[in-house]
């Protein structure tokens, strides 16, 4: 049994695989896996893990016969692996030399279900560190306790999948699968469930992974219908707090949080398809008459006058089946 099993999805990053691979290589050891997940690339990358397959130690490759999307190429990767521990990094990102070895000692001495790690974010040439928003480092909590406030940033807003390492109960319980088919904030859900649902996490000050940012074919960066999935991820979100003995307490964080990218998207809605762009007010419409009317009547009461002022109109923006169908 492996020790910690690495899951790396690709698609169609011919340009960066062989750097986050080699980056690989400096973090390998003998009880190591690493899933290399081909989510059916059409360049060069699926030659790119061939060749690592057979030269990087303990690696694994699995093909996707279509493409599924970052959250189906995870769970392919967490169906294959073995190892106590699990974590994640993307194909187009790339790790510092000894970071794993590292990162199991951290969740090994703690002894908990997770551990979530600080990440360096790299635009172009510039560099930067981003911080799990959470004060307290190497100590053992109820990741609960860490859901709220509502109106302040917490490690339930910090979603990146591969900023952490995971025990293999988790995947026993159920609580590390991510929704499959989701194309974008496919971490949102799965993020909230872990908050929700595990039992203990710990916030360590660890860098190691550097996170590409501004990739011209992340999916970030694409202004198509791929990107509206953050309504069916939020969605899910809404529902699962709503049915969770606190939902009193915690659905207003999710709501916030919803309203607040839901206002990311309308505010840059110019990147978008015209036919896209039409279809997000419609979804985003729909989208604020499903949420707890009172709950969202308080969070829009309590954003700025600018952001609360876009939601209003488009709640009131009039809703079709056509317009909101997939």
């Amino acid at each position: 049994m492996p020790k910690l099993s690495v899951i790396v999805p690709f698609y169609n990053v011919q340009q960066y695989a062989p750097d986050t691979l080699a980056s690989l290589r400096a973090n390998a050891r003998e009880d190591f896996e690493f899933i290399l997940v081909d989510d059916c690339s059409t360049d060069a990358t699926p030659d790119i893990l061939a060749r690592a397959e057979r030269e990087l130690p303990c690696a694994v490759l699995v093909g996707h016969g279509r493409n599924g999307g970052l959250a189906t190429a995870r769970n392919s990767g967490i169906d294959r692996a073995r190892g106590e521990y699990l974590t994640f990094l993307d194909g187009d990102d790339w790790l510092a030399p000894g970071y794993f070895p590292q990162l199991l000692a951290a969740i090994e001495e703690l002894g908990c279900d997770f551990v979530r790690t600080d990440h360096v974010q790299c635009t172009g040439r510039s560099r930067s560190i981003h911080r799990v928003p959470h004060g307290r480092r190497g100590t053992v909590m109820n990741p609960r306790t860490a859901i709220l406030p509502a109106d302040r940033s917490t490690s339930v807003d910090y979603a990146y999948a591969w900023a952490g390492v995971y025990h293999r109960r988790l995947v026993d319980r159920g609580l590390l699968h991510f929704t499959d088919g989701l194309r974008t904030a496919e971490d949102r859900p799965w993020i909230w469930r872990l908050h929700r649902e595990a039992d203990s996490f710990a916030v360590v000050g660890l860098l190691g992974v550097h996170y590409r940012r501004g990739v011209a074919s992340s999916l970030t960066q694409i202004g198509d219908v791929r990107q509206l999935d953050f309504v069916r991820a939020f969605d899910q979100v809404i529902e699962e707090t709503a049915r969770d003995p606190e939902a009193g307490r915690l659905l207003p964080k999710a709501v916030r949080t919803y309203c607040a990218v839901m206002t990311h998207h309308l505010g840059s809605i110019e990147r978008f398809e015209p036919a896209v762009a039409r279809k997000l007010r419609s979804l985003c419409a729909a989208a604020l008459r499903r949420m707890p009317q009172d709950v969202l009547a308080e969070v829009m009461d309590s954003m700025d006058a600018q952001r609360a002022g876009v939601l209003r109109r488009v709640r009131r923006r009039p809703v079709t089946a056509r317009t909101v169908a997939a």
